[in-house]
């Protein structure tokens, strides 16, 4: 019989498997669905340094149950500017720029000020099929910016951003190997970037 020094330890799980074990997986939604969501969240978290990371199961406009389970948070820097932004940053910028020059300041960089905003983030899989009207139900079912905090139930669909016109999420597509590549994808017809 062997002593019980010699025998391996168990295997611990891995964070991810912890975090899925310890979590109550939502009633309205397939557990894998919900796994998905968690898995997404650990990516951001951990690899991406995003921050006020929640899982949402219900619209916060009609706490209706969403198609699937969504997150919401907050990157470290800005995802997408609008083209029309951009020139207004430049602008403002390139104003300042002149200013430091006028009063002596050597300094010839163009600080461009974005401030970071929450996001809808749509955890799915590579496997999956998606399709305009898939994309069109979760849309429905999100506001333009997602809610502040848990305790904030009612939703103000103005973001602080006047820029901010049109509903987005980032699709988080995990791949077979764990790997997740993430896309802006808009609501519509948005204008195209400039160059």
């Amino acid at each position: 019989m062997a002593r019980p020094e010699t025998l391996k330890q168990a295997v611990q799980p891995s964070p991810l498997h912890a975090l899925i074990a310890q979590t109550q997986l939502s009633p309205s939604h397939l557990p894998n669905l919900h796994a998905l969501a968690l898995q997404v969240q650990h990516n951001l978290q951990f690899q991406h340094s995003w921050t006020a990371l929640r899982v949402h199961t219900h619209s916060p406009l009609t706490n209706e149950p969403l198609p699937r389970p969504l997150l919401a948070g907050l990157p470290p820097k800005r995802l997408y500017v609008h083209p029309d932004e951009q020139i207004a940053l430049l602008k403002t910028a390139e104003r300042t720029r002149k200013a430091r020059k006028r009063a002596g300041d050597s300094s010839d960089a163009l600080e461009i000020k974005a401030a970071p905003e929450r996001e809808w983030i749509l955890p799915t899989r590579l496997s999956e099929k998606w399709t305009l009207r898939r994309l069109s139900d979760v849309f429905a079912g999100t506001s333009l910016v997602p809610p502040e905090a848990e305790e904030s139930e009612t939703v103000t669909d103005r973001p602080a951003n006047p820029w901010r016109s049109t509903k987005r999420v980032v699709l988080a597509t995990v791949s077979p190997d764990s790997t997740v590549v993430y896309y802006i994808v808009q609501d519509g017809v948005v204008k195209p970037r400039q160059n």
